[in-house]
């Protein structure tokens, strides 16, 4: 079997919508390494988009879904429900950020859980609008595309979206946009769109996922904090990509000390298996009507004992801490690349193990070099990595890597990373 062969299988029957990155097929994985059905090995710096933050089949995961394989699969947790659910909602609620007392609910996707979240703070609050913001990513849905501030790839060709949807700008520091227009922006939707007792929630990403690993100021978040307490709005985090320790805190709106009142969990949440969460206040929480929230997957308990585990291996391996030590490591190596081709990086930034390295053209931040990033996507496996590419203009290239890596790994990683940019700028 070849990479080619299978390809061209997938094209023959897989729509062309839902494309790969790579024509690499993957026969197994360990940690932070894959290996393709030809035998050649790969470093993974995408850990399937921040989904493996544990590491590829870590042995606790396996281990705790085989056991609960050995139990049963499915009965569906608005049946007949299991305590795997229930535990795993305790510790979650418990990990959310703030002193509030929380309740949680299960769903399969994130798109799932941001719909929730909307259905969520529209009981809440009677009211009909949300607001989200340029570059931010929610999801695939329809309403989550509407969300979305991004038209190519996602919103392209799907619409017409949802109404009572508002963006405004989101603040980059290094694109000259501020915390003062983003706010400025807000009251303008306020004095020309829609009255702020209109608006249901406000949704924001802590750190821009497929925007370009931009992260909200702290003064921002702050800031929202204050208008949606001022309005009655429900504040939505988006910790979709940023949780489970992946921003080197458990979720990313610890770094502001902002409370949020709902927030979405997955990709990290459970290793690779297909589950997410809402997670927030009892009082807004239970504002739907039983049976107004739910899904049949919701809350798989396969998936409900993987997160366990997932949990227990961030606790006992230290992830968090060394979700700060690799990101600092990939900080260094890559700020040392910059200080190479200052005309061509424009910014190397982190948060914990959220990386991200911006890409110009002849030193101007207005010049996106899409066709540099797009060059080091396309090279990547044949140097044996695994890269992802993000941002708004796609010129940022993303780094990802389990926090289980290990330093020589990820030097190693970085050492072939070096050697691709210089073959393609030298």
């Amino acid at each position: 079997m070849t990479n080619a062969n299978l390809q061209a299988r997938k094209t023959k029957v897989i729509a062309r919508g839902q494309g790969n990155v790579y024509p690499v097929y993957v026969e197994r994985a360990v940690n932070s390494e894959l290996w393709d059905v030809e035998g050649k090995r790969y470093i993974d710096f995408g850990t399937g988009i921040a989904v493996c933050n544990t590491g590829h089949s870590h042995p606790k995961v396996v281990n705790a879904v085989k056991e609960q394989l050995d139990k049963f699969s499915h009965t569906c947790v608005m049946v007949n429900p299991y305590e795997v659910a229930v535990e795993l909602a305790e510790k979650l609620v418990e990990a959310a950020p703030g002193e509030s007392d929380k309740k949680a609910i299960f769903v399969s996707t994130g798109a799932e859980a941001v719909e929730n979240c909307v259905k969520i703070a529209r009981a809440h609050t009677g009211r009909r609008g949300v607001i989200a913001f340029n570059g931010g990513f929610h999801g695939r849905t329809n309403l989550t595309m509407a969300l979305t501030g991004k038209i190519t790839p996602y919103k392209n060709l799907f619409g017409p979206f949802p109404g009572d949807i508002f963006h405004a700008p989101f603040p980059v520091e290094c694109h000259d946009i501020t915390v003062k227009q983003s706010l400025k922006a807000i009251e303008n939707l306020f004095k020309v769109d829609i009255a702020p007792t209109d608006v249901a929630a406000i949704i924001v990403e802590p750190v821009q996922g497929e925007g370009g690993f931009y992260a909200a100021p702290t003064e921002f978040l702050q800031a929202l904090r204050k208008i949606c307490d001022e309005h009655g709005i429900v504040l939505i985090a988006d910790e979709i990509q940023t949780g489970f320790g992946r921003t080197g805190k458990m979720f990313s709106f610890e770094h502001s000390g902002v409370e949020a009142d709902l927030m979405t969990m997955a990709k990290g949440i459970a290793g690779g298996f297909p589950i997410a969460a809402v997670v927030g206040k009892s009082a807004i929480m239970d504002a739907p009507l039983p049976g107004g929230l739910g899904g049949t997957y919701g809350g798989s308990p396969v998936a409900c004992a993987a997160a366990l585990a997932v949990l227990d291996v961030i606790k006992e391996e230290n992830l968090i801490e060394r979700s700060n030590q690799i990101g600092a490591l990939f900080n260094e190596r890559l700020s040392a690349l910059k200080s190479q081709y200052p005309d061509l990086i424009l910014d190397v930034r982190n948060q914990g193990s959220m990386i991200a390295m911006e890409l110009i053209v002849d030193g101007d931040s207005e010049q996106a070099n899409t066709q540099l990033t797009q060059a080091i996507i396309g090279k990547a496996a044949e140097y044996g990595l695994v890269l992802l590419a993000c941002g708004f203009y796609g010129n940022v290239i993303r780094f990802l890597p389990a926090l289980t890596i290990s330093d020589e790994l990820a030097n190693e990683g970085l050492d072939t990373f070096a050697d691709l940019f210089k073959s393609l700028v030298d």
